[in-house]
């Protein structure tokens, strides 16, 4: 069985089955980096079952009720009972489709996550754009698509910074999201996202047009970057709640902004202030690291001569609820009809179109 897994993936496999050696193992061998018996060390094989450890273990128990099914099926007094033989085929076909689902899903899963940081947690901030509450609703209803698609996938998420809009939605929002492959998952939601709607805020019931900047980045652990402690300027402040109004009376929210860089970083999530520090200073962390990075690609742009492929700038996807209903990302030939879906959370056939059409790219 999912013999097109990668060499060792049958003892991996085996090793998922098993939930509570797996999790002793995730706690101790790996940790330590030492292998389990009889492997060598593979961290990719290990975020791979991990992430995937539940769809495998459901196609385990779909395959030996198959088989249990095909036995019946092939004894000779199978259809003497035709009610419930049809019964029976019936739930074969219907296992069938599901498994072939779960084998899809858990292939794409090895093919298109390919990326350096694709396994990591992400962190995700939403930005309203110009328009005052209609934008800042709009960062609202991406902020629960978000939610509900993590929801989808069984993921944890945290809400680490929130400034509320004036009456609905908010300035600016950040969320960590913690989940096999989050990262991977979530980086293509980076850029501008558009709206076009009747307005719930306009009397005149008149047609708005609002934006709002998503922003993703992987949570790295221990990144490797240097922060000096005189180039920070730390500054605390009392967590605000919907309409701005205060939610504590300590001062226990926390803004670290690295001054080379005028990078900043808010966290009101936990109650104490040495917390809410300690989270922002990982996040100042992980967000110079991909500073850092993305330096070096456009040094190395430079340096190739190349120049970047005509666009439409950084707006990369346009919800459109009115006069009609789309849903249309205009990095590749993508749209669909059913935008209530998607923003109730049903992002993954849009992601995956959008990774393996990169992928392709790169191939």
């Amino acid at each position: 069985m999912l013999n097109y897994l990668t060499k060792g993936a049958k003892s991996l496999f085996d090793f998922c089955l098993d939930w509570e050696m797996w999790a002793r193992f995730e706690e101790s061998s790996f940790a330590s980096n030492t292998p389990f018996p009889g492997q060598e060390r593979n961290q990719e094989g290990f975020y791979f079952v991990k992430g995937n450890c539940g769809k495998i273990k459901k196609m385990d128990e779909i395959e030996k009720r198959l088989n249990e099914l095909q036995k019946l099926m092939a004894q000779p007094d199978f259809w003497q009972d035709k009610e419930k033989a049809q019964q029976i085929v019936m739930e074969y076909q219907k296992l069938k489709k599901e498994y072939e689902r779960a084998k899809q899903y858990v292939g794409q899963g090895q093919s298109l996550f390919l990326g350096e940081y694709d396994r990591f947690d992400a962190i995700l901030t939403i930005t309203s754009g110009a328009g005052g509450t209609e934008a800042q609703d709009w960062a609202g209803v991406l902020l629960r698509m978000y939610l509900r698609f993590a929801e989808k996938k069984d993921w944890k998420t945290e809400i680490l910074d929130a400034t509320p809009g004036s009456e609905a939605g908010f300035k600016n929002v950040t969320i960590q999201v913690s989940g096999p492959y989050a990262f991977g998952w979530l980086k293509s939601e980076n850029g501008v996202h558009r709206l076009v709607r009747i307005s719930p805020f306009d009397a005149d019931r008149a047609r708005h047009t609002s934006f709002a900047l998503v922003e993703v980045i992987p949570q790295i652990p221990n990144p490797e970057i240097e922060i000096k402690p005189e180039d920070l300027k730390i500054e605390t402040f009392r967590a605000s709640g919907p309409g701005g109004q205060y939610v504590q009376k300590t001062e226990s929210a926390v803004r670290v902004t690295h001054l080379p860089t005028k990078v900043s970083v808010s966290c009101q999530s936990e109650r104490s202030q040495l917390q809410n520090k300690e989270r922002a200073l990982q996040i100042l962390q992980s967000k110079l690291f991909q500073l850092k990075l993305k330096e070096q690609r456009q040094e190395v742009i430079k340096l190739k001569g190349e120049m970047p492929e005509a666009s439409w700038g950084n707006q990369i996807r346009s919800y459109v609820l009115h006069p009609y209903k789309m849903v249309k990302d205009h990095r590749m030939d993508w749209q669909s009809s059913e935008a209530e879906k998607i923003l109730d959370g049903e992002l993954e056939p849009m992601i995956q179109a959008y990774l393996m059409q990169i992928q392709e790219r790169s191939q």
